[in-house]
C-alpha cells in the first residue's frame, strides 16, 4: 500500500465537468499557451533567460522589494525563506492552520531544524495580541524567536483576508523584538483585488513575500519570492541546494507574465462566483456555510442529513470535483469555473440532500 504517491484517477468514475477542487486545477488559456510558445528563453541558472529576468523584475516591483527569484512552487518559496531567515533550533511563529505547518510535510523541521509554534485565532489568523502573548524573553533555555509568518489569504481559515492594520501591527511587534517577517502570499492578489489595496502596500514592511502563479492566476507552474537583494542572494543558494534550477524556464515564466497582464483583475469574477455559491448553498436547509471573502467556500452539509464525505462522493459521481479539508467541504472558484457551473453545482447538492 502506498501512502504518499498520488492515486491515479478511477477509470470508472465519470469525467470531471466542474472542477472545484482547487484553483491549482486551472488549465492554461489559449492566450497563455500562445505566450508560452513565443517565449524567449535562455539558461535561468546562469541568469541568461530574458523572460525569467523580466518576471523577477515585475514581481519585485509589484511587491515593492529590491529583487525577486522564480521558483518551481510556493512551498519552495516558504522553505527557502525560512532557511535564509533562521538557523537550526530557531522558532517560527505562525497560525496553527498555516500552510507551513499543515501542508508542507514537516519540511521546515526536516531541512532546517526549526520549530514552528502554532498561534490560535479565528478564521486562520492570529491577532497582534496573540503574537505578543507568545513572545518570551531571550534566554538560553528557550529557542530564539526568529520569524513571524502570515498567510494572505488564510486558506484553511476560509480564504480570509488579513486586515492591513493587523499586518502593520504584526510587523511593528516583530521588528521591536528583533524578528524577521515572512508573508506567504499564495493568494495575495486575491486579497488585493478584494480590498482594493495594491500588492506593494499589502507587503510593505514584510522582509519576504511571494506570489503563486499556479493558483488563481492560472499559470501551469511557478511562484516568485521577493525581498532585499541580500535575502534573494541567499535564496539562490538554497534554490541550488534544493534542486530548484529550471534551465529554459522562460517557457514557464512567459505564462506567469501573461497572468500578471491578463488574469489579476479577473480574480473579481472568481470572488463573485464564490459569493453566489455560498448564497445559494446557505438557502438549502441544514447546510452551514462560511461566507467567503475571496474565492474559497467552506461548508458543512451535516445538518441536512448528509455527511461531508458522502456529499463529496455524491458530487463526484455527478461529475463535480471538490474535497474535504479540515473537517469541512472546500469549494474553490477559478478561471475555469463559470457562473453556470455554480448554478449547476447547487442544483446537484439539492438533489443529494433530497436523496435523489
Amino acid at each position: 500500500m502506498t501512502y504518499y504517491t498520488p492515486a491515479p484517477p478511477d477509470p470508472k468514475a465519470p469525467p470531471v465537468r466542474i472542477n472545484l477542487l482547487s484553483d491549482t486545477q486551472t488549465r492554461p488559456t489559449s492566450g497563455m499557451r500562445e505566450a508560452i510558445a513565443r517565449a524567449e528563453v535562455g539558461d535561468e541558472q546562469i541568469g541568461d533567460d530574458p523572460t525569467v529576468n523580466l518576471l523577477c523584475e515585475r514581481v519585485a516591483d509589484l511587491l515593492g522589494k529590491e529583487a525577486a527569484v522564480f521558483l518551481p512552487s510556493g512551498t519552495m518559496c516558504n522553505v527557502t525563506a525560512t532557511l535564509v531567515h533562521c538557523r537550526p533550533g530557531d522558532e517560527i511563529l505562525a497560525h496553527e492552520s498555516a500552510h507551513i505547518i499543515a501542508r508542507e510535510g514537516g519540511a521546515h523541521a526536516a531541512l532546517g531544524g526549526f520549530q514552528i509554534t502554532p498561534l490560535k485565532g479565528a478564521d486562520g489568523q492570529f491577532t497582534p495580541d496573540a503574537l505578543r502573548a507568545a513572545l518570551h524573553p531571550r534566554s538560553r533555555y528557550q529557542p530564539p524567536q526568529t520569524v513571524v509568518s502570515v498567510e494572505q489569504t488564510a486558506n484553511i481559515g476560509g480564504g480570509t483576508i488579513w486586515k492591513k492594520a493587523d499586518l502593520d501591527e504584526v510587523v511593528q511587534i516583530a521588528r521591536s523584538n528583533g524578528m524577521a517577517t515572512h508573508m506567504d502570499g499564495a493568494r495575495l492578489l486575491n486579497a488585493c483585488v478584494a480590498t482594493g489595496i495594491n500588492a506593494r502596500d499589502m507587503a510593505a514592511g514584510w522582509d519576504s513575500a511571494w506570489i503563486d502563479f499556479s493558483k488563481g492566476l492560472g499559470a501551469p507552474v511557478g511562484a516568485a519570492i521577493a525581498g532585499s537583494r541580500d535575502f534573494i542572494d541567499e535564496v539562490w543558494r538554497w534554490k541550488q541546494r534544493l534542486g530548484g534550477s529550471m534551465r529554459q524556464a522562460g517557457i514557464c515564466a512567459a505564462a506567469c507574465v501573461y497572468a500578471l497582464d491578463h488574469h489579476v483583475d479577473r480574480l473579481a469574477e472568481d470572488h463573485a462566483n464564490a459569493r453566489a455559491l455560498a448564497r445559494d448553498l446557505s438557502q438549502i436547509q441544514g447546510i452551514e456555510v462560511q461566507q467567503p471573502e475571496t474565492n474559497l467556500v467552506f461548508f458543512k452539509p451535516d445538518g441536512a442529513g448528509v455527511s461531508g464525505d458522502d456529499m463529496v462522493r455524491g458530487l463526484r459521481r455527478r461529475g463535480v470535483l471538490l474535497a474535504m479539508m479540515d473537517g469541512r467541504i472546500r469549494a474553490c472558484t477559478h478561471l475555469d469555473v463559470t457562473a453556470g457551473m455554480i448554478e449547476e453545482t447547487v442544483g446537484l447538492v439539492r438533489q443529494i440532500v433530497r436523496g435523489a
